[in-house]
């Protein structure tokens, strides 16, 4: 098992309703440390920025409204296998389809309003993590 750095964010329907500690202790209970973690609020065009890779998809535009609505927490979460353990803590990306106990089971919304985003790949880890931090403010155990 391999120690990994990935990016989380909770996004504004979970901070809106004050689950930001609920959420980091299912992370640290499953063994990922965070690293770096602060609170932002996205323009709707550091959003698209962001969200890219979906630009010619139908929810584009919702998901870039959605992300700017409100105050969000970006955080690099390390640990074993951190980007596959990441998206295991987080569940399906339907809240009606994630499994018990994981976070968009426990607390999203819908399928827009679904409380978490965390990376997919290694690459993809790495890329969101230089969009929200500098190498500084990321600790290095």
């Amino acid at each position: 098992m391999s120690v990994e750095k990935t990016l989380s964010i909770i996004k504004p329907d979970a901070v809106k309703r004050d689950l930001t500690g609920k959420i980091i202790a299912m992370f640290e209970e499953k063994g990922l440390r965070v690293v770096a973690q602060k609170k932002i609020l996205l323009s709707k065009e550091q959003a698209g920025s962001f969200y890219a890779v979906h630009r010619d998809r139908p929810f584009f535009d919702e998901l870039c409204e959605f992300m700017s609505s409100g105050p969000i927490v970006v955080q690099v979460l390390q640990g074993s296998n951190a980007i596959d353990l990441n998206r295991q803590i987080m569940g399906a990306t339907n809240p009606e389809q994630a499994e018990t106990g994981t976070i968009r089971r426990e607390f999203a919304l819908s399928m827009t309003e679904n409380s978490a985003h965390g990376s997919d790949s290694a690459e993809t880890a790495r890329d969101e993590i230089n969009f929200f931090f500098s190498g500084l403010e990321v600790l290095q155990f």
